[in-house]
């Protein structure tokens, strides 16, 4: 997780991010002096719950207002892969820190065997914004993916040849016909449940992304649009120390749902949820969006 340095409404980002709102009500220290404490309640919050949580400071300068999102730029694989991704926004770009894959090697012990670098595809305008446009089974190696100006079909394609992942992509959209700029949002895929909006996949695709879903053994959460518009979607399975489950989400997300859906999600890991709405808000994303989860083997695996 990245601690923000100046975290603000992305002007960048806004056109392709119907999630995301400005902020001509705050200036940008009322806005750190918000977003701050709500990323270190999250960070404690997932700590206390027994997640290991490896934090990493923002540097002030260049300014990235969306640097509290790494999971957009890589992504970590248990056979020692990382993969650096091509972003939309020319200032989301400067994000990439090599120095922070280097960290884990360096600090914990994580062992990087082969790098996978996608980003020469921003030279063709073609863009995989990371496991914000890939909600990935990493178990059954399937990466469900929404096509939209940040998910680019030729891009997803040559990730799943070079990972080899089978690809089950489709068109989804919100309640004003708008695409969804990221599939995480929409849904989340865990070890044996499945949340996802089937409401905002495209009729001709919704059966079969379902049949999938069930085809892999996955207990399916079914999520309102208005649910997904509160961030339900965008929650995340990790392990914990001890080798348990959790489900992060944050306090938006959980108010939305109904006693049903969450006793269904608590079957299978205990929530941890924390309140973030400054940063979903002017952010246009949530909990899921703010860890880049780690699967690198450690040293000697």
């Amino acid at each position: 997780m990245i601690r923000p340095a100046n975290f603000a409404s992305n002007p960048e980002t806004l056109a392709s991010n119907r999630f995301q709102s400005s902020a001509a009500e705050m200036n940008a220290a009322e806005i750190q002096r918000a977003a701050r404490p709500e990323f270190d309640g999250l960070v404690t919050a997932l700590s206390n719950a027994g997640v290991n949580v490896h934090v990493f400071d923002d540097t002030p300068e260049p300014v990235k207002p969306d640097a509290v999102f790494p999971n957009n730029w890589f992504s970590t694989h248990a056979d020692g892969v990382v993969v650096f991704y091509p972003m939309l926004a020319p200032n989301r770009r400067l994000e990439r820190r090599p120095d922070i894959v280097a960290a884990l090697h360096a600090r914990n012990g994580f062992h990087v065997h082969d790098t996978i670098d996608l980003t020469h595809r921003e030279l063709d305008a073609k863009y995989l914004e990371g496991t914000g446009s890939l909600v990935l089974d990493r178990i059954h190696r399937i990466a469900y993916a929404c096509l939209s100006p940040r998910t680019d079909l030729d891009v997803l394609g040559e990730f799943g040849q070079r990972l080899d992942y089978e690809i089950a992509a489709f068109d989804a959209a919100d309640a004003n016909g708008a695409p969804i700029y990221h599939t995480n949002v929409l849904m989340s895929v865990g070890t044996k449940w499945a949340a996802v909006c089937t409401q905002a996949i495209e009729q001709g695709r919704r059966a079969a992304i379902v049949a999938l879903l069930e085809s892999t053994g996955h207990d399916i959460i079914e999520l309102t649009l208005e649910q997904m518009h509160s961030f339900a979607g965008n929650m995340l399975e990790l392990r914990t120390r001890d080798g348990g489950l959790v489900i992060a989400m944050s306090k938006t997300a959980l108010d939305s749902l109904a006693q049903e859906q969450r006793t269904k999600l608590e079957s299978h890991a205990t929530i941890v949820s924390a309140p973030i709405p400054t940063i979903e808000r002017l952010g246009g994303g949530s909990v899921r969006c703010m860890i880049a989860e780690v699967h690198l083997p450690r040293d000697g695996r």
